[in-house]
């Protein structure tokens, strides 16, 4: 349990520093960019072992990871879409709903079974996730409304990926390299994306927005680092894992939004905490 709540802390910590980015006027891409570099610096760094290219190219997970990093740069750059044409909060919901997808995946494929008690947390996750995100004046926009689905089945793919890989693929030791090369697989698709639309519209590079980078890098890499290892713990099955992390981001970042940003929450947002709370203890302790 340690390690999904230090994952879930480093997931929240991740929502702050965004929140941070449009009070210091930050170039996001360029953060987003910089963040991976660093959460890839940060598994080289903690891998004990040296590392030798052809020997990484080797390993059973390697085209995964590679394919993991595209993900994660092209679902941001949906993500970032989605937020601005149809709402924060429309986009969140979708990000947090996509719990279903890796849960019913372990259930048909790993054969986990849930108890009567699980199978309610998890429905009541689902309506936590939509009541604590969902803003007042959210709204879907029809012509765009495959953004939020590709985003829904983009972070699903995600963490399905994730949890496939680590069951059949990796050894505990090998969790710091692993995530360094998702994380750099992803930079380098960035600067890809990075030069691309600098040709469009020349990109800024500034001291404040490489520094805004590494704030994002390191909590980051430990996101995925910690919620590896609470995958690897037995004594939660990963469904249980994934509907507790995804739902303890919402209600801690939520926490957080009052308590760091004065964020006012309505009557619904209030239910979707409440909500929160029964289905983790629903999920973790039956």
């Amino acid at each position: 349990m340690l390690d999904l709540a230090l994952s879930v802390l480093c997931s929240s910590l991740i929502f702050v520093v965004f929140k941070l980015f449009a009070v210091y006027r930050i170039n996001t891409l360029l953060a987003i960019v910089t963040n991976y570099m660093v959460a890839c610096s940060c598994g080289l760094f903690f891998y004990p072992q040296a590392i030798h290219l052809s020997h990484l190219s080797t390993q059973p997970w390697f085209l995964g990871t590679l394919l993991l990093g595209v993900f994660f740069i092209v679902i941001f750059t949906i993500m970032a879409k989605s937020s601005q044409v149809n709402g924060v909060s429309v986009t969140s919901v979708a990000t947090k709903m996509s719990l279903v997808i890796p849960v019913l995946f372990a259930v048909l494929y790993f054969k986990e079974v849930l108890s009567i008690f699980q199978v309610l947390g998890i429905l009541l996750a689902l309506a936590a996730v939509y009541l604590a995100s969902t803003k007042q004046g959210a709204k879907l926009r029809k012509r765009h409304g495959w953004l939020p689905l590709m985003v829904f089945l983009g972070s699903g793919i995600i963490d399905t990926s994730i949890k496939f890989i680590q069951e059949g693929f990796l050894m505990d030791s090998e969790y710091p390299i692993f995530s360094s090369t998702v994380f750099g697989a992803a930079s380098l698709t960035g600067f890809l994306f990075l030069g691309t639309t600098h040709l469009k519209k020349p990109v800024e590079l500034n001291l404040k927005s490489i520094l805004g980078g590494i704030c994002l890098g390191v909590p980051n890499y430990f996101s995925i680092f910690f919620l590896l290892r609470a995958l690897n713990n037995d004594s939660l099955n990963s469904s249980s894992v994934f509907t507790i992390n995804n739902v303890a981001i919402v209600l801690f970042s939520t926490l957080l939004g009052i308590v760091l940003f004065k964020e006012h929450l309505s009557p619904k947002n209030w239910l979707g905490v409440i909500l929160a709370v029964i289905s983790i203890v629903l999920v973790a302790l039956f």
